[in-house]
C-alpha cells in the first residue's frame, strides 16, 4: 500500500484541499462584504475562521504524531471543515452575526489540517535524497491553491455570487478525501504501543521549535510575514473596489501573487538547494515589505507589480520553512512541529486581517503602510535571534 502511494496523487489531493481553503478565505469575506458593506464584518469572519488553529494546530499535530493511520484523520478533519464553511454560509443572514462568528471560530480549529498537517506526512511518501525537490514542489500547491482559489472565489462570486464560491471551495476540498483518506501507514504504529501523554508531547513540540534556533528563526519571520499578508488580505475588497472597479475583482490581486510565487517556486524545485534556506526566509521577508509599500500608490500597474513582488517573497519563503521543518523536526514530533507552527502562522494572518479592517476603511494607505512596517519587522525579528552557529554543533544536516 505505502509502495502504491505516488507523490502525484499526494500532490493531487494537496492541490484540492488547499485550493478549496484559498478560495474558502474570500469568498466569506466577499459574502460579509456583500451582506453587510463592510471590511469590518469581512475581516472579522475570516479572523474568526484563522484565528483558532492557534489551539486546534498543536492538538491536531500531536494527535497525528499518535496515529497509526494518520490519513484517516487527515480525512475526517476535511469532513468537519467542509461541514464547518456550509453551516457559516447557512447561519449568514439568518442567524446573528456573533453566533455565526463562533461557528467560524469552531471551524477554524481544524484549519492546520489543510496545510501543516498535510506537509508533515510528506516523509511517509518520498524519501531521502528526492525530499528536497519533494518539499518544493509541496509548496508550489500552496501557490496553485493560491493562484485558482481566490480566482475562482472571485469568478464564481461575480457571475452566480458570493455565496455560490462559498459552496464550490467545500466541493473542493471533499475532492481530496481520497488521496487523505489512503495516506501511508506510519511504520511501526500499527500496534498500540506506550507513549507519553498528549500534554508532555505538546510541551515537547514547543520546545523543538523554540529551542532550535534555526527552526525559531524561521518560526518567528513567516508568522509576522503572515501578519502582514493576512493586512493585505483585509484589504483586497477596498483595493478592488477603488483601483480595479469592483470588489469581487479584488480577489483576483491574491491569484496574482499565486502567479509569481509559483514561477519563482519553480525555479527553487529545480534548483533545490542552491540558496540556503535560512538566507530564503529573511530575504522573502524584505521583498514583501517593498512590495507592501509599493501598493500604497493607488495605480492599477503598480498595485498589480506589487502583488507579483510579493508573491516572489511568499512562495520560496514558505518551501525553505518546509525544507527547515523537514531537516529540524525529530519523526516522532514531525505533525506538531508542522501543524504547530502553521496554526501560529494562520493565527498571524487573522491578527493581521483583523486589526487591518477597521484600518483599512478610515484609510486604505494606511493600513498597506502598516502591513510594510509588520515586514520589515519580520526580517529584523529573524536576525535578533542568534544563530546556530553561536551553538556547539549546531546540526547542519542537509535537508532529507
Amino acid at each position: 500500500m505505502r509502495r502504491r502511494y505516488s507523490l502525484h496523487f499526494y500532490l493531487a489531493g494537496a492541490v484540492a484541499a488547499r485550493a478549496g481553503d484559498e478560495m474558502s478565505g474570500p469568498a466569506l469575506m466577499l459574502v460579509g462584504f456583500a451582506l453587510a458593506g463592510s471590511t469590518v464584518e469581512a475581516s472579522s469572519l475570516l479572523a474568526g475562521i484563522t484565528i483558532s488553529a492557534v489551539v486546534g494546530g498543536p492538538v491536531l499535530g500531536t494527535l497525528l504524531d499518535r496515529a497509526a493511520r494518520p490519513g484517516r484523520l487527515l480525512a475526517g478533519a476535511l469532513v468537519l471543515y467542509a461541514a464547518g464553511l456550509g453551516a457559516i454560509l447557512a447561519g449568514l443572514g439568518r442567524l446573528p452575526f456573533v453566533v455565526t462568528l463562533v461557528i467560524a471560530m469552531v471551524t477554524g480549529l481544524l484549519g492546520p489540517a489543510l496545510s501543516g498537517g498535510w506537509t508533515a506526512q510528506l516523509t511517509h511518501v518520498v524519501h531521502g535524497d528526492h525530499l528536497p525537490r519533494a518539499s518544493a514542489l509541496d509548496a508550489m500547491t500552496f501557490s496553485v491553491a493560491s493562484l485558482a482559489g481566490p480566482a475562482l472565489a472571485g469568478g464564481v462570486a461575480e457571475v452566480l455570487g458570493a455565496p455560490s464560491a462559498v459552496v464550490v471551495s467545500v466541493v473542493l476540498i471533499a475532492l481530496a478525501l481520497p488521496a487523505a483518506w489512503k495516506l501511508p501507514v506510519r511504520p511501526g504504529r500499527e500496534r498500540g504501543t506506550q507513549t507519553p501523554s498528549v500534554t508532555s508531547d505538546l510541551a515537547a513540540g514547543i520546545r523543538i521549535i523554540v529551542g532550535r534556533p534555526s527552526l525559531a528563526r524561521a518560526t518567528l519571520t513567516s508568522i509576522i510575514c503572515c501578519v502582514a499578508q493576512g493586512m493585505l488580505t483585509a484589504c483586497i475588497p477596498l483595493l478592488g473596489e477603488r483601483v480595479l472597479g469592483g470588489a469581487g475583482r479584488g480577489a483576483v490581486l491574491l491569484s496574482c501573487a499565486a502567479v509569481s510565487a509559483l514561477v519563482a517556486n519553480a525555479v527553487l524545485a529545480r534548483f533545490p538547494r542552491s540558496v540556503a534556506p535560512e538566507t530564503i526566509i529573511w530575504a522573502g521577508g524584505l521583498v514583501q515589505a517593498v512590495a507592501l509599500a509599493l501598493a500604497v500608490a493607488g495605480s492599477p500597474i503598480v498595485l498589480i507589480v506589487a502583488v507579483l513582488m510579493v508573491g516572489v517573497g511568499e512562495g520560496p519563503q514558505l518551501a525553505a520553512l518546509f525544507a527547515i521543518r523537514h531537516r529540524e523536526a525529530p519523526e516522532h514530533l514531525r505533525g506538531q512541529v508542522f501543524t504547530t507552527g502553521a496554526s501560529l502562522k494562520i493565527t498571524g494572518f487573522a491578527l493581521g486581517a483583523a486589526v487591518a479592517g477597521p484600518i483599512a476603511n478610515w484609510s486604505l494607505p494606511h493600513a498597506l503602510t502598516l502591513a510594510a512596517s509588520v515586514a520589515v519587522l519580520a526580517v529584523r525579528g529573524f536576525f535578533a535571534i542568534p544563530s546556530a552557529s553561536a551553538k556547539p554543533s549546531g546540526g547542519r544536516t542537509t535537508s532529507g
